[in-house]
């Protein structure tokens, strides 16, 4: 009531006209071990989250927060049981599968000009990588309503777009902006493997960059270190490609 942070409510059917940054992902993973039903109430879930973000504008000086636009993920909203991680351990719980849709609108963020300003990582490595490819920011961001956010700002000149939306099991993600922005950005990932500790536990160790290049040129201008990953395996150690154990 009291904070100074202007949020983001105007929503826009019309589709801003350059794309700064796409992504998509398969919402249900399949795999021994994990529970078809929840991962169907995950992808539930997400459609109904979808549906509030989609469209949404975020003009300059305005902030984005997950659950200021989602709302509260209550069964008589809609919301169904799914996978969460609470302190360390998977269980289940009511709008559970959020963090897929943060993680993905972290993912466009991560590649724009726009200011994260409440981001909580945990654990990227919930479930094992399908069919052997991994993708950086692919899980980490954690949301929890009403007090774990995930928040960005519009620190720039122009109006920015948030599109979401589901086409089958795939979820759909785009931030848009009403002019392209002199940079474009990129992320690398170095050092990926999984190692076993003295406490027993596998773990996925990497490092994230981010890089910056001058969209007219290609020249990079900028590289800084994002993430420094050290994530406990929450899934069977036993679906670890042993090539990636060092």
């Amino acid at each position: 009531m009291f904070g100074q942070e202007r949020f983001a409510v105007s929503h826009q059917g019309e589709r801003l006209g350059e794309v700064v940054y796409a992504h998509h992902n398969n919402m249900i993973k399949r795999g021994p071990g994990i529970d078809p039903l929840h991962q169907q109430n995950k992808a539930d879930n997400i459609r109904l989250a979808c549906n509030k973000i989609d469209g949404l504008l975020i003009h300059p000086g305005e902030v984005f927060s997950f659950w200021e636009t989602v709302g509260k993920t209550s069964r008589r909203n809609g919301f169904k049981d799914g996978r969460v991680l609470i302190n360390g351990r998977l269980t289940s719980g009511v709008g559970g599968g959020l963090c897929n849709l943060a993680n993905t609108i972290n993912l466009l963020i991560l590649h724009s000009p726009l200011t994260i300003t409440e981001l909580h990582h945990h654990s990227d490595a919930l479930g094992p990588d399908v069919n052997g490819q991994h993708v950086p920011y692919s899980a980490g961001t954690s949301v929890n309503y009403n007090f774990v956010d995930y928040r960005f700002r519009n620190d720039t000149d122009q109006t920015v777009q948030l599109c979401t939306w589901c086409e089958g099991d795939e979820l759909m993600a785009e931030l848009r902006s009403e002019h392209p922005f002199p940079y474009s950005y990129r992320l690398t990932e170095e050092g990926h493997h999984f190692h076993l500790e003295t406490d027993g536990n596998y773990y996925r160790i990497s490092k994230i960059y981010r890089e910056t290049y001058e969209r007219t040129t290609g020249k990079i201008v900028c590289r800084e270190l994002s993430w420094d990953n050290h994530s406990r395996v929450m899934f069977d150690p036993t679906l670890i490609p042993q090539e990636q154990i060092k």
